[in-house]
């Protein structure tokens, strides 16, 4: 990373306050990607507290989906027309409001009112997404932008790990809606190592966008070909993590406990891939993206064609493994990619709409692959996913590079 960077206002970042954002940023959002899956990890209590089925209570965590899915691009233009810091700053206080409002409804017994606070959470979530993604790659030069938002985005493996290992102990200690609470102090943290390092990045320099200008990026075909990459990589991403472990333990006669153990490898290896993603295309690649998407969808096709054909387990947590790495490798750089292909003026729109079509991705995923698996199995629903991966490598050697700036 450059020693300094300018801002349009003037100020500089030291190297030190450079990296500073970028992690404080990345708390932030590992705090509320921690808050996002925590649910998931107790769900035998909640359910036994509330007396709801598995369907219901799946939308604890789905509603954070579906609320981000909606409200990204509308998250996105307001970001394009106003102060950036100070919206990740209201998207903590957000996450504050949320998680009060989430543990006083779980004592209390009512779903629904948690099920509202997980959907304000979901607003929050995706605004801390785009606003970051969006001053983390102002805040480097050009030739480290991918690098940086890799490890911005490396926060939500990070986040998912952390809410999946440590709700259980908070619920443990706590009782099950503590766990509402349990991660706002990551928030907290990021925002006190954000704060003072992105003074002058949040407000952009000139007039605020026009709706032409926001017309042309839902208009623009390459924007769209960037937002399928990301809607078939989530899609994997989403159904190996929600189907697999259901795989090893039905079909391979694995316990539940080993299953869940070894399909843990699944997203954990995304804290590197992501991070590398970056990395490989700024300094392998000089810069260019296509290289790195053909790679991903390249490699990620024939471990998920073969992945039920396999029994031994060293093998299977090797492919999960690599498939991991690979189909996490676009799940990093496709926000790069997005806001490289319009105008800086609508960058975060650009965002915005790649989180949409992406998490839709992520929304869908699951439901489908369940539908394929009880009607045709487990064979069928890996077969279909490995050709969207093929797909996917259809999709990236289409995709143009960026214009350089």
């Amino acid at each position: 990373m450059t020693s300094r960077t300018s801002d349009p206002n003037g100020l500089a970042q030291t190297k030190w306050g450079t990296w500073s954002l970028v992690a404080g940023a990345s708390l932030i959002s590992t705090g509320l990607a921690a808050y996002e899956i925590v649910p998931a990890s107790v769900t035998p209590l909640i359910r036994a507290s509330l007396g709801i089925g598995p369907t219901v209570a799946g939308l604890l965590v789905g509603v954070m989906f579906g609320a981000a899915v909606v409200a990204s691009l509308p998250v996105g233009a307001v970001l394009d027309r106003t102060n950036s810091r100070w919206a990740m700053a209201l998207a903590v206080l957000t996450l504050f409001v949320a998680g009060v409002w989430g543990w006083h409804a779980g004592r209390n017994g009512d779903y629904w009112s948690v099920i509202a606070s997980r959907a304000l959470g979901g607003v929050a979530y995706v605004v801390v997404w785009n606003a970051g993604i969006d001053m983390v790659s102002r805040a480097v030069s050009d030739d480290h932008r991918a690098t940086a938002v890799g490890i911005f985005t490396a926060s939500g493996p990070v986040g998912f790990a952390l809410g999946q290992s440590t709700g259980p102990l908070v619920a443990a200690r706590f009782g099950w809606p503590a766990i509402f609470l349990a991660f706002t102090g990551f928030a907290l943290l990021g925002l006190a190592l954000f704060w003072p390092t992105s003074r002058g990045l949040g407000q952009r320099g000139g007039d605020a966008p026009t709706l032409r200008e926001f017309g042309s990026v839902l208009g623009n075909r390459t924007v769209w070909l960037a937002g399928s990459l990301g809607f078939l990589s989530y899609s994997l991403y989403l159904f190996v993590n929600s189907w697999g472990s259901s795989y090893l333990t039905q079909e391979v006669g694995l316990s539940l406990a080993l299953s869940g153990l070894l399909l843990a490898v699944f997203p954990a290896v995304g804290v590197l891939s992501r991070v590398s993603s970056g990395v490989l295309s700024d300094r392998l690649f000089d810069g260019r993206r296509r290289p790195v998407f053909l790679a991903s969808f390249g490699v990620a096709a024939p471990l998920v064609l073969v992945f039920t054909q396999l029994r031994a387990v060293v093998l299977l947590v090797v492919l999960l493994l690599l498939a991991g790495f690979a189909i996490q490798l676009t799940l990093g750089l496709s926000f790069t990619y997005a806001r490289e292909l319009v105008q800086p003026r609508v960058a975060a729109t650009a965002v915005a709409f790649q989180t949409s079509v992406g998490l839709a991705g992520a929304f869908v995923a699951p439901i489908a692959g369940g539908a394929v698996v009880s009607a045709a199995g487990f064979d069928a629903a890996f077969f279909l996913a490995g050709v969207l991966a093929v797909c996917g490598t259809v999709l990236a050697w289409r995709a143009p590079e960026p214009a350089p700036r």
